[in-house]
């Protein structure tokens, strides 16, 4: 991911200080230099004399000279809020659901209360202490999504494995028994396992499990579903600082 975007930029800066502080005329330069530059996710920053660009579920900032760039995070002091934080979490919020529970392990009432999505191992074992949780979760009212991430990447024993639970007639039972550690029908078919490990890695998912709440917001790790339930705000608890 950093790579896609350390080329993306330096391909961008030269054009940006040849069209400075001309976004149409930016877009135009890189449309004709760079046709794999997303252009259309350049944009005017809150920044002034920033633009914004979003780059694989990132967002990178570039002055409309051409001579600066960083990665962080931009806050209003008067409100206090993190405005690239805002982004991340409604940009993540946005791609999840473009995937469809269709194409999910969707454990859970049809109506719930809140809706947690967990990248998910099926060999990890804080995978499968959490899974533990799920029924104390679904009482609650809480759904729990699963995408399938094996950490050893495509075509490991994890993805082969990953592949036979979306494959199996009950996909809700075989990833409990994967995660208990037992025997699968290795068998394969068409299925999103690879689409759900490229969408992990461009939301930067490095471990397993990660979740993520339905506002957007990411836990890493594993997180007891009490704390969970406070988060959520279905316990009475206050909110903690575990989400971000």
């Amino acid at each position: 991911m950093l790579r896609r975007l350390l080329v993306v930029l330096l391909s961008l800066l030269p054009v940006l200080g040849y069209a400075s502080g001309d976004i149409q005329a930016v877009k135009d330069q890189l449309t004709k230099a760079f046709p794999d530059v997303p252009v259309d996710k350049l944009r005017p920053s809150v920044l002034p004399g920033f633009y914004e660009l979003e780059v694989e579920a990132q967002l990178v900032y570039v002055s409309t000279d051409g001579k600066y760039v960083f990665f962080g995070d931009v806050v209003d002091l008067q409100t206090r809020k993190n405005l690239t934080e805002t982004w991340r979490q409604q940009t993540a919020a946005r791609m999840i659901e473009e995937v469809g529970e269709k194409n999910m392990i969707v454990i859970g009432p049809a109506k719930a209360k809140r809706t947690i999505t967990v990248f998910t191992d099926v060999d990890c074992p804080y995978c499968a202490r959490l899974h533990l949780e799920v029924p104390e979760l679904n009482r609650n009212g809480v759904k729990v999504r699963y995408l399938l991430f094996p950490r050893g990447g495509v075509g490991s024993e994890t993805y082969r494995r990953s592949v036979a639970v979306w494959c199996a007639p009950d996909r809700a039972k075989a990833v409990g028994v994967a995660k208990a550690g037992g025997k699968l029908d290795m068998k394969t078919c068409a299925n999103p396992v690879e689409s759900h490990y490229r969408l992990g890695e461009r939301l930067g998912v490095s471990g397993t499990p990660t979740i993520y709440l339905d506002d957007g917001r990411k836990l890493g790790g594993y997180v007891p579903s009490a704390q969970l339930l406070a988060i959520l705000g279905l316990n009475g608890a206050s909110k903690t600082s575990h989400a971000r």
